[in-house]
């Protein structure tokens, strides 16, 4: 059971959350008919969300804390949550099976707004991934990993500017490139440890920001690089709507392959 405390402490974080992304739920400015729309369902979504998320999260570290402590009595029964939800089948199939249904029919029951944020929050699911093998696996504290993400970002936009190449055609040459960069880095960086390391790869990545953004006979500087065609469909003629559900369920399978290979890594 939970005490009064513990409920308190999850209100105070939903309030929290809540006042967070205020601006973001609740205001939507039309900037054609100059009026705001208020929103007030989604800041209660947001608060009942974090509440429940709260109260879901102190009850595995308590269950974790148990574990801990029987394990410290003699018995062998430490584990990790993920180890305990994959060992019980009858939570872990009905769980995966949910997730599976939401990530099919999010964007056909969400805007595609919604449907191009969720894109772009996979696109992160996919660096920040990557950045665990850096920092998570290998113990490298690498601050400038996000470099190697506009390296491969503006191999696209270049190559598809000045030769027309699509995107299938530049994603193999645009992972190349970032490697290329990073093995370049690497021989001289990789000799530092600690601070050092997150020092110089932290400068590595300011001077590839700073050089983007103010060379602009080559990278255009601030302003960036316009239509950018999208991914195709085996030369199919997608709809806008229908390349963003394409785009969507594109990176859904580039997240579950980086997921598998950063799984095969650590294993």
């Amino acid at each position: 059971m939970f005490s009064l405390n513990e409920i308190k402490k999850s209100i105070l974080i939903a309030l929290w959350f809540m006042f967070l992304t205020f601006p973001i739920m609740v205001i939507k400015v039309n900037t054609i008919y100059k009026t705001i729309e208020w929103r007030w369902e989604r800041m209660l979504m947001v608060g009942i969300g974090a509440f429940v998320l709260s109260f879901v999260w102190r009850y595995f570290i308590k269950r974790k804390e148990a574990g801990i402590k029987q394990a410290d009595m003699g018995e062998d029964a430490q584990q990790t949550l993920v180890q305990r939800i994959t060992d019980n089948k009858k939570i872990y199939f009905p769980s995966l099976a949910a997730i599976a249904i939401f990530v099919v029919i999010f964007p056909f029951a969400f805007s595609m707004y919604q449907t191009n944020i969720m894109t772009t929050a996979l696109i992160y699911v996919v660096v920040g991934l990557g950045l665990n093998i850096v920092v998570g696996l290998a113990g490298l504290l690498d601050l400038g990993y996000v470099a190697f993400y506009l390296v491969g970002a503006y191999t696209y936009a270049l190559l598809n500017l000045h030769f027309g190449l699509g995107f299938w055609t530049v994603l193999p040459i645009g992972a190349l490139f970032a490697g290329i960069f990073g093995v370049i880095l690497g021989f001289p960086v990789l000799r530092l440890r600690g601070d050092y390391l997150a020092i110089v790869t932290l400068g590595f990545g300011e001077i590839i920001r700073l050089v983007m953004e103010n060379w602009n006979a080559f990278s255009f500087g601030p302003s960036g690089i316009a239509n950018i065609p999208r991914p195709s469909l085996f030369g199919l003629d997608l709809s806008l709507h229908q390349n963003i559900i394409y785009v969507y369920f594109l990176m859904v399978a580039m997240a579950i392959f980086t997921i598998f290979v950063v799984r095969r890594l650590q294993d």
